[in-house]
C-alpha cells in the first residue's frame, strides 16, 4: 500500500521529486518496467521516471530488504542496456526508523563486480525539506521531529492552501496512509479533512480494492461451503447404500448403535466397508470390522 502511494506521489509530482532526489526540477515521466523486460511481479510497484538525460528510480521500503541490493544493481544493468547514454540516479528510501544494518547498506558486489546506490532513511531528513514542494508533503511527518503531531497539523495547514481541488484531495489521502506508520488513526482523522481523503483517487482505489478483496474472500467462503454441502450431500448418500446393503446381507436392519457409528464414518472408510461388508455372514463381522477402524 505504502509502495502504491509514493508510486502515485512520484508520477503526479515528478518535478519536485527530481528536485529532492535528482537536485533539478527537470519534468519526468513515466518509464514502463516491460521496457526494461522486468517481471510484472517484481515491477507492479516499481517507480521508474526519465527525461530525455535521467532515469530516476525509487524504491520506497517499510521495513528492510536484504536482497535490495541485487535489486538495485540488477535495475540499473537493466536501465542501461535500454538506455546506455542516460544517467541513472537510484534511491532507496525508507519510511520507517529501524536499528537494521541493511539500512545502511548502499552497495552491491559480487566478485569484481560493484555498483552504488543512495539511501534515504526518512527519520534522518530535516523537516524542511518536505514542506517546501505540495509532492512531498505527506512524507513531513515521518521526517526528523520530536513533534511528529505539530509537522501533521502544519502539513495539512499547507494543504488547505493548494487551489487545486484534485491535490487536495490526493495529497491529504496520500499523507494520512503514510502518517499512519507512526501516528494513530484518530490523530490523523482529527486533523485531516475526512470529505478531502475520502474525494481522492488514492482513497476510492484503496476501496475499490478492499471491496475486490472482500468479495474475493466471500466467493472463496462459498465455494467452500458448497464443496461442503456436496461433500455431506455424497457422505450421506453412500451411508444410505452401506446401510441398506447390510440390511440385505445380514437379513435385518442392523442395530441403532452399529448404525451411529456407521454414520460417523469418513466417506473413505464408508467405500472401505461397502467392499468389506460383500463377506460379511453375520452382526460380528461388522463389529469385528468397526473396531478396526481408527477415530
Amino acid at each position: 500500500m505504502f509502495d502504491n502511494v509514493s508510486k502515485f506521489l512520484a508520477e503526479q509530482f515528478s518535478v519536485d521529486f527530481a528536485t529532492w532526489l535528482v537536485g533539478e526540477p527537470v519534468a519526468l515521466t513515466e518509464l514502463s518496467p516491460s521496457e526494461l523486460s522486468l517481471e510484472p511481479i517484481r515491477a507492479d510497484a516499481l517507480i521508474l521516471l526519465q527525461s530525455d538525460q535521467v532515469v530516476l528510480h525509487c524504491e520506497f521500503q517499510t521495513d528492510p530488504d536484504s536482497a535490495m541490493p541485487f535489486r538495485m544493481a540488477d535495475y540499473r544493468l537493466r536501465v542501461y542496456r535500454r538506455f546506455p547514454n542516460k544517467r541513472m540516479v537510484q534511491v532507496v528510501i525508507y519510511l520507517r526508523a529501524t536499528d537494521s544494518e541493511r539500512v545502511q547498506q548502499t552497495t552491491f558486489e559480487l566478485d569484481n563486480l560493484r555498483h552504488e546506490f543512495q539511501v534515504v532513511r526518512l527519520w534522518e531528513q530535516p523537516t524542511e525539506i518536505f514542506l517546501q514542494r505540495p509532492g512531498l508533503l505527506p512524507y513531513a511527518a515521518l521526517s526528523q521531529t520530536t513533534d511528529r503531531v505539530g509537522v501533521l497539523r502544519q502539513v495539512a495547514q499547507e494543504i488547505e492552501l493548494i487551489s487545486d481541488r484534485n491535490h487536495q484531495n490526493n495529497l491529504a489521502a496520500a499523507t494520512g496512509i503514510l502518517a499512519g506508520l507512526l501516528l494513530d488513526k484518530t490523530v490523523i482523522r482529527r486533523i485531516l479533512r475526512r470529505e478531502l481523503m475520502q474525494e481522492s483517487v488514492i482513497y476510492q482505489e484503496l476501496r475499490e480494492e478492499a471491496r475486490e478483496e472482500a468479495r474475493a474472500m466471500l466467493y472463496q467462503e462459498l465455494r467452500e461451503e458448497v464443496r461442503e454441502e456436496a461433500r455431506n450431500e455424497v457422505k450421506q448418500s453412500e451411508v444410505n447404500l452401506v446401510l441398506r446393503q447390510l440390511t440385505r446381507r445380514l437379513g435385518h436392519p442392523i442395530a441403532s448403535s452399529f448404525e451411529t457409528q456407521v454414520r460417523s464414518l469418513s466417506l473413505e472408510q464408508l467405500e472401505a466397508l461397502g467392499e468389506a461388508l460383500l463377506d460379511f455372514t453375520q452382526l460380528t463381522d461388522l463389529q469385528t470390522w468397526l473396531e478396526t477402524q481408527p477415530d
